[in-house]
């Protein structure tokens, strides 16, 4: 699986990250490398949460910063 994390910067400086395939997985970030770091954290909680649900397993995991 790959995610495409989507970038976007507020009017206060803040950075927002976001995959959009994986619907509420957004973060904020004082820097976008901060964003990144929790969005990447919070996709892999979702897809865990969702393998051990469905008892099913994936390859592996992978992002890349739009």
């Amino acid at each position: 699986m790959e995610f495409e994390i989507v970038f976007d910067r507020e009017e206060d400086g803040r950075w927002i990250a976001e995959i959009e395939t994986l619907p509420g997985v957004l973060a904020y970030g004082d820097s976008k490398q901060e964003a990144q770091s929790k969005v990447e954290a919070l996709a892999l909680r979702v897809i865990a949460d969702r393998i051990e649900s469905e008892k099913s397993t994936t390859g592996s995991v992978r992002f890349a910063a739009a």
